[in-house]
């Protein structure tokens, strides 16, 4: 089976880095760019993939760790450094994976009972030193691989807890649930590691839930960078706002759900909403929030409910449900797991609710969308508005004139014989010319539909 490369820093934050003014920052960002589009082709070969869960082979319960050192190549495994019970190298990168392997083999071990990622007593492996400024960390399916960051933006991928613990946790939805890498059930993959590896920050450092600053890569961003984290888990969206990073473009509520052909259907982007609902669970039950809310989440995740495909609206009910099994319906932890879904607005109920929805901003302003361009030049134009057009389509076109993403795609210079899009709302100030290009797959069907619903 092939294995998907997860990568902590997604691909839209390095191509923000890529248009860096810094020639320096730029070209690392472009170098990593180019390795990790090396990995995309296995992941989309796995997301075609049946999940199957291989049969463990039960060893003793103890950690076993051996770290490697890449000498700023890209070879791998590289060169063997540190086994399991030999002494600190006195190289930083080193010593710090080896540490946070064993966090990670600690939380899992000592507080759900799994011998390793795979339950099996599996080695934790890991190389360091990849590349020459290489701004991420991955599980390949065997080992960790982590750059030494550029040193402007991102520091040594190492020095991050829960990045180690993010990582390894790929290695354990790969051998429990299998989610694919796309869609729904890749921002849930992306989503689990995320808790798990918080959750071995905070058992390490004997946090609770309260005081925890749910913060993911907080020892990432070097002194000078307008950020946090790379993500924040109770406040999706904020974790930073730098001219060379962007902006954090996590959704914390299914009403700002990004559909995208980018990172894989928004693995990255998209995991901000279950991850609030995460946070304010364990929040609300208090406490050491891997006993409890931790606690559900490895319940699904290990339990035989879950699929490869499991979307979001259906592993809201298999935690809510497992929070009633092991603690009871009435119990403040299901009242806590349910409110933290219900408040990131995951529908609970296999009914759809019939209640009236808002209609989207804009509904009654014109808009004009204008085709022109192509091999042709033939133009094709529809003015309407949005309360015409079908529901779903109205609440995506009102997000795009009520964001600042139409104006970001406005400006690149369109293909040869390609289409460009003028799209203008008076109403609401906008008023864009967008090469096809341009355009996300989701964003370029919106267009056509739009035009096309005009012949009819």
């Amino acid at each position: 089976m092939t294995h998907p490369r997860h990568t902590i820093i997604p691909p839209y934050l390095l191509r923000h880095l890529a248009e860096s003014a810094d020639d320096s920052v730029a070209a690392r960002a472009e170098s990593t760019l180019r390795v990790d589009q090396t990995f995309r082709s296995d992941r989309r070969a796995v997301a075609a993939q049946a999940t199957f869960r291989p049969t463990a082979i039960t060893v003793a319960a103890a950690p076993n760790r051996e770290i490697s050192t890449a000498k700023n190549a890209r070879r791998l495994p590289g060169t063997v450094v540190r086994r399991e019970g030999e002494a600190a190298t006195g190289d930083a990168a080193a010593d710090e994976a080896y540490d946070g392997f064993g966090a990670t083999w600690a939380l899992f071990h000592d507080v759900y009972g799994r011998n390793s990622i795979d339950g099996a007593g599996m080695t934790l492996a890991g190389t360091v030193h990849y590349d020459k400024g290489y701004d991420n960390a991955f599980w390949n399916g065997e080992r960790m691989v982590f750059g030494d960051g550029d040193g402007e933006i991102f520091g040594r991928f190492t020095a991050s807890l829960e990045v180690i613990g993010h990582e390894l946790t790929h290695g354990v939805t790969e051998s429990t649930a299998g989610l694919i890498y796309q869609g729904q059930p890749g921002a849930l993959n992306e989503h689990v590691s995320d808790v798990f590896g918080v959750l071995v920050k905070q058992h390490s450092l004997g946090q609770d839930a309260t005081t925890a600053d749910w913060l993911v890569g907080a020892d990432l961003l070097l002194p000078g960078v307008a950020g946090v984290a790379i993500r924040s888990m109770i406040s999706p969206g904020t974790a930073y706002d730098d001219p060379r990073l962007g902006k954090d473009p996590q959704p914390d509520h299914m009403s700002d759900f990004v559909t995208t052909s980018d990172d894989n259907g928004g693995v990255h982007i998209n995991s901000g909403i279950p991850n609030r609902a995460f946070a304010l669970a364990a929040r609300a039950i208090g406490g050491q929030a891997w006993t409890a809310a931790g606690q559900i989440w490895f319940d699904v995740l290990t339990g035989a409910d879950i699929t490869a495909r499991t979307d979001f609206a259906t592993f809201a009910r298999l935690t809510v449900a497992a929070a009633a099994a092991r603690f009871g319906s009435d119990s403040a932890q299901h009242d806590a797991v349910r409110d933290g879904w219900v408040t990131v607005g995951v529908q609970l109920d296999a009914q759809v609710d019939a209640a009236p929805s808002e209609p989207p901003a804009g509904a009654d302003a014109e808009l004009l969308l204008r085709r022109t361009g192509g091999l042709a030049g033939l133009v094709k134009e529809r003015r309407t508005t949005l309360d015409e057009l079908p529901a779903k389509d109205a609440k995506r076109w009102s997000k795009l004139l009520t964001s600042d993403t139409l104006q970001s795609l406005s400006g690149g210079n369109p293909a040869v014989d390609g289409f460009c899009y003028r799209v203008a709302c008076e109403a609401l100030s906008v008023d864009v010319t967008v090469p096809e290009q341009q355009l996300s797959e989701s964003q370029r069907n919106l267009f056509k539909r739009t035009l096309h619903q005009g012949d009819q």
